[in-house]
């Protein structure tokens, strides 16, 4: 059968305009068709051998008439895309029944059967396209876990295996007719990007693009896939492949999956889906969730604006479809998310750079060039003892783990292959990204095939010609990769300032004009030896430095990375310049926009504590400021080499010898844990109080490590020691916290705290959590990462009385906001407390308490936590509430109040700003003047009415003309169709309603905001004009569309209405309530239909600008023709009352039946009146402030009081 094809049916079109409906469960309705071995085998297979039931695929070739019925049932349920039979139809899960040399011909026909039934119905129903996805399901294998537990390196198959048999499932359902291909249970996302890798090859050799949906599953409780990522990490490893869509199906019920999707909508680039189970399935393997459970908890997705596409999956029928098609139409889809441009890699976990995270730490001593321990483990083979180097690096702060295997005496491809898999099989590792290091091409395609995660390639170059470099790039983004691109070319490595941005530039262009994603590009622009004694060396850091700066500004999203302890191979052996060399190296590259690069952390150092005259030379060498400047730091370099030589060895805890605040703040800034501990139990026996240490000793040195590293004088390897020493420190204290418990003997109540998902920060909470247990609260302690709903989940199950909640980033922020929006959601009242260092009372009040009607407090420190807790769950603690909440509103009217002064430019700065705007060019009319219609045709009116707003009107959701199919309210809506289309033609055959109105076309002028109207006789009336303030916006005003002189502009007042007060007197006398709403609102729809039909005859035959071919009704509906009409009372001109100064001039209540009320109503109501300008864009006045206030009331004539009756929404 031939697919039908029609430009209406455009998949990405129907997405823009709602949310798309999948089908349900393809087994679970097998299932209830009892089919037995028989049945699976057919004719054609009856002598196979070996068991083919539950081969649910093979019906399509032995029992298509059943496979053909299930697609009706979904269709005729309301799905609008169907999935094919075909979830297993590839040679890696078909094997298990001998079938594999059957992947192709099984999927084309199952493709071809959905296909036959999609157009079946599109044919009914032209204006309900169905489409139909070609299901890839996950297959049986996993090529990123080992099977053998004795064998972590081991795999049951390989991403090529993987990728052939995907390729042969694509093919088929390609050639069958699949509008779309839906890799679906993602179960390990290495399988994933195999199944992508395949789609993407095969559309390059066909010539064709196909879009494509992803869809993962979540093991257990923990929200990972199986193979163990989180689902951000799943949506980045995916988002290469442009995909349709990208959600979650299987495994939970629509309640359970919710925030999870909620965390992929966060994070997802692309349109979100969502199939859930109905529900978790019971002892005996069932589902019990009925469709109209299912369907209102998949409703909450809609709700929340999470989706584009929703389905069913295990135990969802045809009915569970039919609810949800009932809901549907309610909701508007979730928007597309604006173009994203920060660099997204993942390993377990993903990883953001950008500019917040200061400076991204690539780990280097798994690279067996750079450390020669690693080297000699991988040569002996012992990779397990090769692990725990990798295992360091991460625990040291490492966000990339680096992994080289170039050696002459290393079998680079089976070393990295077997390297990486055991990564894998590591957790605490595998969590951050993994850069593949290599200059032999083989290696590094083995590399991808192996990683699961978004990856870094490091390197391509221009150095083997173009072809070879954009071959390259190609590949490395088909498997999903960033990529590092050196700065060489054919004619070598770019060492000079003006090489690298040239090399840089044109690699660059090569990239993205191939569609390679600029953010997805790293510049590593060579960091070379300085200070080598020869002269070409000494600018090679500063032309790095140069180079770095300028590629940030002219090569929008790309990243900057090197090596930096290239930086300082000049004085290898000499550890304190080379420390020196690296931090103010990455000080000064840091702030030029270096993003990342590869450092050993134990070669680095504060750089404020660098010592003064060595960093001069340093700094000297690095940003070429003397012609000596090596030979300087040379000569210094010497002459320490020598004092430490001749001097006594300093002890190393020298520095014990400071004070108690000067030994802590060295401990905390150097990472010494050493002594910190008996430094805390001094400050306690000084300070007499294990509080006081935290506050007066402790937090001060953490704050000024958070201000050193703000700044990109400290990095992540430094802050995570300094962390480490004082969790020491707390530790040392919490006894003598602690003993302060005894004095409670009662419990004060039930407290739960937890660190916000997203965030590992966790000393602020558990100094938290030990005062509230000293305070006699029983406290528990969730930890970190926790999600809103299992903090909810927990806090309900123990019976929690108060919930506190610890972030320290910003993003914490919104997780916050999450947890008390799922509170709300359960209309639960617990209290909550907010604590953290980018935490404040502005902040709670604005952004977290308004969506809880709960009482949600912040908390500045420990301290102060006990004393609102005693409050909340104290005898005083309904009047506590209301002074809190008394008090934020006050914070939030304040903050509006200062947020509206700050978003609105004075009008003023905005009038000045628009003087040298481009005037408006004027449109001589043909035929200006008045022309009256005392009694328009309405048949001449009817092709314009907009059905979209009729049904509504009734409380019937939805689109016309869909809305006519829908499954639940399409008989009801062909039903009102039909009878509004009886009373219109009543209405037209027997003229029940006169449509009136008057059109002219004036000289006009602006001048400043106002528009001067000359009427008939000569006379200018003024028609004042708002301006919109917004900061941001245009800053439009309609007198910006009128020339200061000689130009023209519509006036009109018209309606449909005239006789309709009589009419619906007549309706209700005969007792036919009915008839008689119907008759006003479709005396509403003509009045719009009239209005179109005018404007278009003003355009074409009185102002005569239109001379094109017609517009056809639905054209003229979408308004897809010049100039605009205005009504007062809309959005860019709300004042009502200038109605009255439109129908003085259009004469409107002598020349038709309108009359105007003391309110500037409109009698009949069913009328318009507004401006008509020959070139105009819709936009919003939107809030004004007081001066334009007083300036429009004065250009009214009105006191502002007046003009606030007028127009309350644009003013405060």
């Amino acid at each position: 059968m031939t697919h039908i094809k029609n430009p209406s049916y455009d998949l990405y079109a129907c997405l823009e305009r709602r949310i798309l409906l999948l089908d349900g469960g393809f087994g679970t309705m097998v299932q209830g068709y009892g089919l037995d071995e028989e049945a699976y085998r057919g004719e054609r297979f009856r002598d196979w051998k070996g068991q083919l039931k539950g081969c649910n695929d093979l019906l399509v070739l032995t029992r298509p008439e059943v496979v053909g019925e299930i697609h009706e049932k979904y269709l005729r349920a309301g799905a609008d895309i169907i999935e094919t039979d075909s979830f297993n139809a590839n040679a890696v899960s078909l094997a298990d029944y001998a079938l594999e040399g059957f992947a192709y011909e099984i999927s084309k026909r199952a493709a071809e059967i959905a296909r036959r039934a999609a157009d079946a119905f599109t044919a009914r129903n032209p204006q309900k396209p169905r489409f139909v996805a070609g299901s890839m399901g996950p297959t049986n294998r996993t090529a990123s876990m080992s099977a053998d537990v004795a064998n972590p390196a081991a795999r049951e198959i390989t991403f090529r295996q993987l990728a052939e048999a995907y390729t042969e499932q694509a093919r088929g359902l390609l050639d069958g007719g699949a509008d779309i291909l839906l890799v679906e249970t993602v179960f390990d996302t290495l399988n994933a990007k195999a199944a992508l890798y395949a789609i993407d090859t095969l559309c390059a050799e066909r010539g064709q693009a196909i879009p494509v949906m992803v869809s993962g599953t979540l093991a257990d409780a923990s929200g990972r896939t199986l193979s163990g990522q989180t689902v951000e990490a799943f949506a980045v490893s995916v988002s290469h492949a442009r995909l349709l869509s990208v959600g979650l199906n299987c495994a939970y019920g629509a309640r359970q999956l919710l925030p999870y999707l909620e965390r992929l909508a966060a994070e997802a680039e692309t349109r979100i889906s969502a199939h859930p189970n109905a529900g978790l399935p019971n002892v005996m393997g069932g589902y019990d969730e009925t469709p109209e459970m299912f369907a209102e908890e998949v409703c909450e997705y809609m709700r929340r604006g999470l989706v584009n596409i929703v389905g069913g999956c295990c135990g969802t029928t045809p009915a569970h479809i039919f609810e949800l098609a009932k809901r549907v139409e309610g909701y508007a889809p979730r928007p597309l998310p604006a173009a994203c441009h920060e660099t997204r890699l993942s390993g377990l976990e993903p990883l953001r750079i950008v500019p917040e995270a200061n400076f991204i730490n690539v780990g280097e001593r798994t690279n067996v060039a750079g450390s020669a321990r690693f080297a000699r483990l991988i040569r002996e083979g012992n990779y397990e003892e090769a692990l725990s180097i990798a295992r360091a690096q991460v625990e040291a702060g490492a966000q990339i783990v680096d992994v080289c295997m170039d050696d002459g005496m290393i079998d680079g491809v089976e070393a990295m292959r077997t390297f990486l898999n055991l990564m894998a099989s590591e957790p605490e590792i595998a969590r951050v990204p993994t850069m593949i290091d290599s200059s032999k091409w083989e290696v590094l395609r083995t590399g991808l095939e192996v990683t699961q995660g978004k990856a870094v390639v490091n390197s391509i170059s221009l150095k083997e010609g173009e072809e070879e470099f954009l071959h390259r790039a190609r590949e490395i983004h088909r498997y999903g990769a960033a990529a590092v691109v050196m700065l060489f070319d054919e004619r070598g490595q770019a060492d000079t300032y003006e090489r690298k941005i040239e090399v840089a530039e044109r690699a660059y262009r090569l990239l993205t004009e191939a569609g390679f994603p600029a953010r997805d590009i790293i510049f590593d622009p060579n960091i070379l030896a300085v200070a080598t004694g020869i002269p070409e060396h000494d600018g090679y850091a500063k032309a790095f430095i140069d180079a770095t700066r300028w590629i940030k500004e002219h090569l929008p999203d790309a990243k900057v990375s090197g090596g930096v302890s290239n930086l300082s191979f000049a004085f290898r052996g000499n550890n304190a310049v080379r420390k020196a060399m690296h931090s103010a190296f990455l000080y000064h590259a840091n702030r030029a926009g270096m993003d990342m690069g590869i450092v050993n952390p134990q070669m680095l150092q504060v750089y404020d504590q660098i010592e003064p005259e060595l960093l001069e030379r340093v700094e000297d060498v690095i940003l070429c400021r003397r012609a000596d400047a090596a030979e300087r730091l040379t000569e210094y370099a010497h002459t320490l080499r020598e004092e430490a030589a001749a001097a006594p060895a300093e002890a190393p805890d020298a520095w014990r010898g400071g004070s108690l605040q000067e030994r802590i703040d060295h401990a905390m800034l150097k990472g010494i844990a050493d002594h910190i501990e008996e430094d805390a139990l001094e400050g306690y026996r000084t300070l007499g109080s294990p509080m006081e240490v935290i506050d007066r000793l402790l937090m001060p040195a953490m704050e000024r490590v958070g201000t050193l590293f703000g700044e990109g004088k400290m990095f992540l390897p430094q802050v995570v020691k300094t962390a480490r020493v004082m969790k020491h420190a707390v530790a040392a204290l919490t006894p003598y916290i602690e003993q302060g418990a005894a004095a409670s003997a009662h419990t004060a109540g039930k407290v739960l705290i937890a660190t916000v998902k997203g965030d590992v920060h966790d000393i602020g909470k558990n100094i938290v959590a030990v005062v509230m247990a000293c305070n006699g609260y029983e406290i528990r302690d969730l930890g970190v990462m926790v999600a809103p709903e299992r903090i909810v989940n927990e806090a309900v199950a123990w019976g929690a009385q108060c919930i506190c909640l610890s972030g320290l980033i910003t993003p914490s922020l919104d997780e916050m906001a999450h947890v008390c929006e799922e509170l709300e959601r359960r209309a639960l009242r617990i209290p909550v407390i907010i604590g953290g260092a980018t935490t404040s009372d502005l902040h709670t009040a604005v952004k977290i308490a308004p969506v809880y009607s709960g009482v949600v407090v912040h908390s500045p420190n420990a301290s102060r936590n006990t004393q609102i807790l005693a409050r909340l769950l104290g005898p005083d603690s309904e009047a506590y509430t209301a002074q809190v909440k008394a008090e934020q509103q006050t914070l939030r009217d304040e903050y509006r109040r200062k947020e509206t002064a700050r978003t609105l430019i004075p009008i003023v700065e905005v009038r000045k700003a628009r003087k040298g705007a481009p005037q408006h060019t004027p449109v001589v009319p043909l035929h200006p003047g008045r022309m009256v219609f005392p009694d328009f045709d309405v048949a001449d009116a009817e092709p314009y009415i907009d059905w979209n707003f009729f049904f509504p009107a009734w409380g019937l959701k939805g689109r016309y003309p869909e809305i006519l199919d829908h499954p639940e309210r399409g008989v009801e809506a062909r039903k009102l169709f039909d009878d509004a289309q009886a009373l219109l033609a009543r209405i037209r055959d027997e003229r029940l309603l006169t449509l009136q109105g008057v059109v002219g076309i004036f000289p006009a002028r602006a001048e400043g905001d106002d528009i001067w109207i000359t009427d008939g006789k000569g006379r200018e009336r003024r028609f004042a004009m708002l301006r919109n303030q917004t900061r941001g916006e245009e800053n439009r005003s309609l007198a910006d569309f009128i020339a200061p002189k000689g130009d023209w502009i519509g006036c009109f007042a018209l309606t449909a209405g005239i006789g309709l007060k009589k009419l619906t007197e007549q309706f209700r006398t005969e007792g036919d309530d009915y008839s008689a709403i119907l008759a006003k609102l479709l005396a509403d729809r003509l009045t719009e239909a009239f209005a179109e039909a005018v404007h278009g005859f003003v355009r074409r035959q009185m102002w005569g600008y239109e001379q094109s071919e017609p517009l056809t009704p639905e054209q003229t509906i979408r308004e897809a023709y010049r100039g605009r009409r205005m009504a007062f009372g809309y959005p860019a001109s709300p004042d009502h009352s200038l109605k009255r100064e439109a129908f003085d001039l259009l004469a409107a209540e002598i020349t038709t039946g309108m009359r105007l009320t003391e309110n500037c109503m409109i009698d009949p109501g069913e009328a318009l009146c507004g401006l008509m300008f020959a070139d105009a864009e819709y936009f919003s006045v939107g809030k004004i402030d007081t001066k334009q206030l007083l300036d429009y009331a004065r250009r009214r004539g009105m006191t502002a009081e007046e003009v606030r009756k007028w127009i309350p929404n644009n003013v405060e």
